[in-house]
C-alpha cells in the first residue's frame, strides 16, 4: 500500500517540467554571480579600456584630421592670392609689352619719318645740283650752239665774249619766257 499511496500523492502533485526545483535555482543563481563577479572584476575593466584606447585614437585621429583640414584650407587660400597676384602681374606684364611695344613702333616710325625726310632732302639737293649742273652744262652747249649758228646766219664771226654771253643769255631768256607762257596756256585750257 505505501507504494501505491506515494504513487497516488506524486500524482496529485503534477510536477511543471519548466519550473526548476530549488536547489537547481540556488545553484544557478551561485553560478551566475560567480560569473558575474568574474565578468565585471576581470573581463569588463580590460574591454573598458580597449575601448577608451581606442575613442582616444579615433579622437586624435578626428584632430590631426581637422589639422590637416585646416591647414590645407590655408594653403589653398594661399594659393589663391598668390595665385590672384600671379594673374595680376601678369596682366600688368603684359599691359606694360603692349605700352612698350606701341612705344617702339611709334619710335620706329619716327626714325622712318626721319630718315626719309633726309632721304629725301638729300635726293632734292642732289636733284637741284645735278640740275643747276645740267643747266649750267646746257647754257654752256647752246650758248656756244647759239654762237655757231648766228655766226653763220650773220656771216661773222662773233668772237667778242661779252657779246656773245649777251647773246646767249638773251635767247635763253626769249627761250624760257615762251616756255612759260605755253605752260600756261596749257594749264589754263
Amino acid at each position: 500500500m505505501l507504494p501505491t499511496v506515494l504513487l497516488a500523492a506524486a500524482a496529485q502533485e503534477t510536477h511543471n517540467p519548466l519550473i526548476p526545483g530549488i536547489p537547481d535555482l540556488i545553484w544557478s543563481a551561485v553560478c551566475f554571480i560567480i560569473l558575474l563577479v568574474f565578468f565585471w572584476k576581470k573581463i569588463l575593466p580590460s574591454v573598458k579600456q580597449n575601448l577608451d584606447n581606442r575613442a582616444e585614437v579615433i579622437e586624435g585621429g578626428i584632430k590631426k584630421a581637422e589639422t590637416a583640414q585646416a591647414e590645407a584650407a590655408a594653403a589653398l587660400e594661399k594659393y589663391t592670392v598668390q595665385l590672384a597676384e600671379a594673374r595680376a602681374e601678369a596682366g600688368a606684364i603684359r599691359e606694360q609689352a603692349r605700352q612698350d611695344g606701341v612705344k617702339i613702333l611709334n619710335e620706329l616710325k619716327e626714325q622712318a619719318a626721319a630718315e626719309a625726310a633726309r632721304v629725301t632732302a638729300s635726293a632734292s639737293a642732289q636733284i637741284e645740283a645735278e640740275r643747276q649742273s645740267a643747266l649750267v652744262s646746257l647754257r654752256a652747249e647752246v650758248g656756244s650752239l647759239a654762237i655757231d649758228l648766228a655766226s653763220g646766219v650773220i656771216g661773222q664771226s662773233l668772237s667778242d665774249d661779252k657779246k656773245a654771253a649777251s647773246l646767249v643769255d638773251q635767247f635763253l631768256a626769249d627761250l624760257e619766257s615762251s616756255e612759260n607762257r605755253n605752260a600756261s596756256e596749257r594749264s589754263s585750257k
